[in-house]
């Protein structure tokens, strides 16, 4: 005798499943926030795979020795990497000092135009010498704290190279592995979802890298026209930047903006404001409809709500690592699905 009647039964059932899942998504996002030094090079090396996956594999095919490979691939990307870092930083000091004097011209000019309309500027600008006294501790912890967290940056990026190298020259061994550490037939389930999730991973990197590469393009052409200093190196920072989401392309969009009114005036500045906000429509409204929908199948709006969650509870690195992760999530949905849920039921 049922007490209960289907539908009530189906939806409890579908509340404890929904209860149980959140609560596993939140011990684990607690554990890992907890060994975070651990945890992070272990995504950021798995995001690291995914990305230069096909260059080894294709490496793998000329008759290169996996490690070898695995090595080769590494040293380019960190040659690529640094390349570009260095680029940025040599465009950024050479108009430093022009970004600076701009920046201390426009703010002169705003207090002169407010401090006459009888705003409170002038009595901010007095007590300057007051408040840089009284925050001058607090700036010395704050580098000491900075030095610190710089510190801890490279040895997790360090690790999570090294853990690319391992990754890459094991991946073949990766469904071995899965089949020794799960017991049972769960194992091929397992490395089904493992797969997806790593092909959903992989899909979104390759999409990224690709529009990240457009962006950049279409900007240092226009930087270039607008005889901006730099193009180059502002056009890297633009590529690097595509990586974490609408912070990345605001900030280095933001850079370039500085550069152009620094060296070239408050005209070309508006020129090359226009040229990052066209961009930005373009990959808004093209690039990522078009590519990112071949690659990952998830709504904008998803993923909105995906680096909101991930900068919430980890910052900028949380926003980098929001989306990959949510789409490796789906990959393992589409999975369960395709394996469990398309079965008709059949006739009697």
């Amino acid at each position: 005798m049922q007490l209960l009647p289907d539908p009530v039964r189906r939806f409890a059932a579908w509340c404890a499943v929904i209860l149980l899942t959140a609560g596993v998504v939140y011990v684990g996002i607690r554990l890992a926030v907890e060994f975070r030094t651990a945890v992070v090079p272990v995504l950021l090396a798995l995001l690291g795979t995914a990305l230069l996956g096909p260059m080894h594999r294709r490496l793998v095919k000329a008759r290169v020795n996996r490690s070898i490979a695995a090595a080769v691939t590494c040293v380019a990307v960190v040659a690529v990497v640094g390349g570009a870092v260095y680029i940025v930083v040599a465009a950024l000091i050479d108009t430093g000092d022009q970004i600076v004097a701009s920046l201390k011209q426009a703010a002169e000019s705003l207090a002169e135009h407010f401090g006459a309309a009888g705003t409170s500027l002038d009595d901010v600008a007095s007590n300057a010498k007051e408040l840089l006294a009284k925050f001058g501790g607090t700036a010395a912890s704050g580098v000491i704290s900075g030095v610190s967290v710089v510190g801890e940056a490279i040895a997790m990026a360090v690790l999570a190279l090294l853990l690319v190298f391992f990754f890459l020259r094991d991946s073949d061994k990766a469904a071995d592995t899965v089949h020794a550490v799960v017991p049972g037939g769960a194992a091929d389930t397992v490395e089904a979802m493992a797969r997806r999730a790593f092909e959903a991973v992989e899909g979104f990197m390759r999409g990224t890298t690709f529009i990240a590469l457009i962006d950049a393009l279409c900007i240092t052409v226009g930087l270039l026209v607008l005889d901006v200093p730099g193009a180059v190196g502002l056009g890297a920072l633009v590529f690097v930047g595509a990586y974490i989401p609408y912070l990345g392309a605001f900030l280095s969009g933001a850079v370039a903006v500085l550069v152009a009114l620094a060296d070239r005036g408050f005209v070309i500045a508006l020129w090359a404001l226009g040229v990052v906000l066209a961009v930005q429509v373009l990959e808004g409204h093209v690039l990522q409809p078009v590519i990112q929908s071949r690659t990952v199948q998830m709504h904008p709006a998803l993923v909105m709500v995906a680096i909101t969650a991930g900068a919430s509870v980890a910052g900028v690195l949380g926003m980098l690592l929001a989306v990959p992760l949510t789409a490796a999530a789906f990959g393992v949905v589409q999975e369960l699905r395709t394996r469990y849920g398309s079965a008709e039921p059949s006739d009697a």
